[in-house]
């Protein structure tokens, strides 16, 4: 009775050692289209993305506070005065200005234009000069 049991396992061992195994490569397809995947699934993992955020910034995170109106006012005016500042140079006038932040000084030199600017706080001074202007 025994050899009777040993024959077949023996038989379905050897048939089963036989049996050719056929196996391909794994090849690994990425989702996220910034790394190659799909394009149709940009929407979805950037709506799945600010479904789970949770941060919200304070106000203070911008880096930047809101001008009031006026300092908006005095920027306005500080501009329009430089900008008259230099069209009488060209009028042949020289002037000067003094803001809360520098001084400028503006004067034509027979044809060429001297800017000085002067920094209030650290008294750091900047001369440009621009030849060949000619007064109006």
């Amino acid at each position: 009775m025994r050899n009777n049991l040993i024959m077949p396992i023996v038989a379905l061992l050897i048939a089963s050692l036989s049996i050719s195994v056929a196996a391909t490569e794994l090849v690994y397809t990425p989702i996220n289209p910034s790394f190659g995947g799909n394009a149709l699934n940009s929407s979805h993992l950037f709506n799945v993305a600010n479904a789970i955020n949770d941060y919200k910034p304070d106000d203070e995170d911008l880096g930047f506070e809101e001008e009031s109106n006026l300092d908006r006012l005095a920027s306005s005016l500080e501009s329009r005065l430089i900008s008259q500042l230099l069209a009488d140079v060209g009028q042949g006038n020289t002037g000067q200005l003094e803001t809360d932040d520098f001084y400028l000084n503006i004067a034509d030199d027979n044809g060429g234009l001297i800017v000085q600017i002067v920094d209030k706080a650290t008294g750091e001074s900047t001369e440009i000069k621009v030849a060949g202007l000619t007064p109006d």
